[in-house]
């Protein structure tokens, strides 16, 4: 886990974090924890394999294209590259 430290964080913010974290039943730390995740990880950002599965919807893949891109078409083992 990575330290965080604020330098200069006016009083009036530092209050006001101590009283929302006693709002919510938490430390301070834990307080601004919980805001910083909020702001930079919200539920609703987009995520690649939601918006890749969105983009195979809308493209009209069907359960049979899937398979047939996920199955192999050769089934023999590679040969090794020979540099000789």
């Amino acid at each position: 886990m990575a330290t965080l430290t604020v330098r200069n964080l006016p009083e009036e913010v530092h209050r006001a974090l101590r009283v929302r974290a006693a709002m919510h039943g938490r430390s301070t730390e834990a307080e601004v924890r919980d805001i910083l995740e909020a702001t930079v990880c919200p539920p609703s950002r987009l995520r690649m394999g939601t918006a890749l599965a969105e983009l195979g919807r809308r493209a009209g893949l069907t359960a049979e294209d899937l398979a047939a891109i996920e199955s192999p078409q050769d089934k023999k083992p590679a040969e090794p590259m020979n540099f000789e």
